[in-house]
């Protein structure tokens, strides 16, 4: 192989992993999110602020939790560390935070809608799901599957999200 055909094979790779990163980063991140919802509203009441500062507050933390188990795992396999590493690292794990900005505008706005805390945790929940769906579709296309493989991991990654509805409705009732 050139020169060349193994830079190219390093840069699809590269590309390859980012992308993979940035599908599971907001499947994960979505879920979190719908955690997050879950936990707050079985807490107790919050105020719409404190729970779009909940969500985007926790996507943060994991964001950076991940971001040091990467570098952890780079400095364990005995690469060396620089600014380019630890860049492409934080920049590979952000979709965990990005994930977090939808349900956190849809509590934000839910006001403006005429929602309750009740009806703004409903919302903030349904737009979790909806990402975490969307996010695994999107994954599943980009790495040219059929599309009965996009609608077998939308539907597993729907159940997922009706289970942690039915976790929600449980904890609630």
């Amino acid at each position: 192989m050139s020169v060349t055909g193994r830079a190219t094979s390093r840069a699809e790779h590269g590309g390859e992993r980012r992308a993979r990163a940035d599908y599971t980063g907001g499947v994960y991140g979505s879920m979190l999110a719908a955690s997050v919802i879950i936990g707050a509203g079985t807490l107790g009441s919050y105020p719409h602020l404190e729970l779009v500062l909940l969500l985007l507050l926790t996507g943060l933390v994991f964001w950076i939790a991940h971001v040091h188990a990467q570098l952890f795992g780079a400095r364990l396999a005995q690469r060396g560390l620089n600014r380019r590493i630890v860049r492409d690292v934080c920049r590979d794990e952000w979709p965990i935070v990005n994930a977090a900005v939808p349900p956190a505008v849809a509590v934000a706005v839910s006001p403006l809608l005429g929602l309750d805390l009740s009806g703004a945790l409903w919302l903030a929940l349904s737009v979790a799901v909806a990402g975490q769906v969307g996010w695994s579709a999107a994954a599943a296309r980009r790495a040219d599957a059929s599309w009965r493989l996009v609608a077998a991991t939308a539907s597993v990654n729907l159940l997922l999200g009706l289970l942690i509805i039915a976790f929600k409705l449980y904890l609630t009732h």
